[in-house]
């Protein structure tokens, strides 16, 4: 099969597309073929160098957590799934080494489910890290209806999903940090935007009433956004952050996502009921993996960048 691999760490030029085995079939594994593999911050965290203390990395390294495709083949005990079924899946293993920038991946059945009619492969390959990340981070603060919540980063990858699921879980309003380029957007999935800065505590105050504070915070950026939260919401418990577990030290909840395809399906089941959509800022062919990584590294990207495979 083809995918983008490295061997050592550094910039986006130690990322290139080869000629790899094809993945096993274990059996409990359905074995993708990929059509869309979304591109997340974690990927070039990984070609960095940065998660070697957390994972056994090894090389060639294939790249890329999220995959939308066809299945290709299944193990023996895989029950829900047969060749050709549409599917999608957070495909994040216990080493580094065998990910989604390629045209087949294996990946555990329970990790599986199916792509949801509503999105075509491009949007779900951008859905399961983003969505999932967003659901678990909704459901460790106990985001209820009624509640008024806060995210930071709204217009990004996790975040406008999360401003999506918390109005889907009740949430009496939802207000979300993005750039004044990105607010008409977020208005548009029904969240109250607001500008960052260094006096975003007051601003909040002002827009929230009452006591000023919200019912929940969802940090989806850490530095400022991780240090200004404690005095945004009335319970430090309440505030949860995906990005820097420092976030315990302030009495609230660090979430790292973990696969899981029953909730996965759910996010799918929202997506065909309207309740849900995946916004893409741009596709990449599978070859210009590189160019797409360079991309998410500037930051401000609005919605997920995806790489595709016909």
């Amino acid at each position: 099969m083809r995918a983008i691999a490295l061997d050592d760490y550094g910039d986006a030029d130690v990322l290139a597309l080869r000629e790899l085995p094809d993945p096993a079939v274990g059996p409990d594994v359905v074995r993708i073929r990929v059509r869309a593999a979304g591109v997340n911050p974690v990927d070039y965290k990984i070609r960095q160098g940065h998660l070697q203390g957390a994972f056994p990395h090894h090389t060639p390294l294939i790249p890329g957590w999220d995959v939308a495709g066809v299945v290709d083949a299944v193990g023996p005990a895989v029950t829900r799934f047969a060749v050709g079924d549409e599917v999608m899946a957070y495909a994040r293993k216990d080493s580094v080494q065998h990910g989604t920038y390629a045209e087949l991946v294996g990946v555990t059945e329970t990790a599986v489910a199916a792509k949801p009619a509503a999105l075509d492969f491009v949007q779900a390959g951008g859905l399961p890290l983003a969505g999932l990340t967003a659901l678990q981070a909704l459901t460790a603060v106990g985001v209820a209806p009624g509640d008024v919540v806060l995210v930071h980063a709204a217009a990004g990858g996790v975040g406008h999903l999360a401003v999506q699921l918390a109005r889907a879980l009740g949430a009496a309003r939802v207000i979300g940090t993005a750039s004044d380029a990105n607010h008409d957007f977020l208005r548009g999935l029904g969240c109250e935007p607001i500008r960052y800065g260094d006096d975003l505590p007051d601003r909040l105050a002002t827009l929230a009433g009452g006591d000023g504070r919200v019912d929940a915070v969802l940090d989806f950026v850490g530095g400022d956004a991780l240090s200004q939260s404690p005095r945004m919401v009335r319970s430090a418990a309440r505030h949860a952050s995906v990005v820097d577990p420092q976030v315990k030290e302030q009495g609230g909840r660090y979430v790292f996502v973990r696969p899981d395809g029953e909730q996965l399906e759910a996010l799918g089941e929202l997506a065909d009921g309207g309740r849900l959509r995946v916004e893409v800022a741009r596709e990449f062919p599978l070859a210009e993996a590189a160019e797409a990584q360079r991309l998410l590294e500037k930051g401000h990207v609005r919605g997920k960048v995806v790489l595709t495979i016909p």
